[in-house]
């Protein structure tokens, strides 16, 4: 499995989580468990393989980081969206957005680009290419702006 795959289930699990409300902990060990995933691979190919030990770690951490800082991400999307209202964004969009833009902020060894071209390329995937671009806007201007030199006080 690769870290695309990876990232994949990451936006499912939080995805889903949008819709349960259940605890980033228990949605992880719950569809990632064995005899669960195995029938999920009929549905789509990112579950033909599970997860090793670094994707797991990866997800697990993703997962939680997303869910505990959702408030402050749901924010950031909110400033970049200008003229949307955050929830008015389809879940899958901001599932999706939410996932990069934890990457970008917390997550080191994932380059900023790197995370806008897979949430940009799972956008596309799952919810169309007028999302893809979309949320290649949105995360666009989020990583201009963190190049962005300061406005120093005056």
């Amino acid at each position: 499995m690769t870290r695309a795959n990876a990232r994949e289930l990451a936006v499912h699990l939080i995805y889903g989580r949008d819709f349960t409300g259940e605890e980033p902990q228990q949605v992880v060990s719950i569809r990632l468990d064995k005899e669960y995933y195995s029938k999920l691979s009929a549905e789509n190919e990112v579950y033909a393989e599970r997860p090793n030990r670094a994707q797991l770690a990866y997800i697990d951490n993703v997962v939680a980081g997303v869910a505990n800082r959702q408030e402050e991400l749901n924010a950031t999307i909110q400033k970049f969206s200008i003229g949307w209202d955050v929830t008015r964004i389809s879940r899958l969009a901001r599932s999706v957005m939410q996932l990069a833009i934890y990457e970008i902020l917390y997550v080191e060894d994932v380059p900023t680009g790197v995370a806008v071209s897979e949430a940009v390329r799972l956008a596309k995937k799952y919810d169309g290419n007028d999302t893809g671009s979309f949320v290649n806007g949105i995360l666009g201007a989020f990583a201009r702006s963190l190049s962005a030199p300061k406005e120093e006080e005056v």
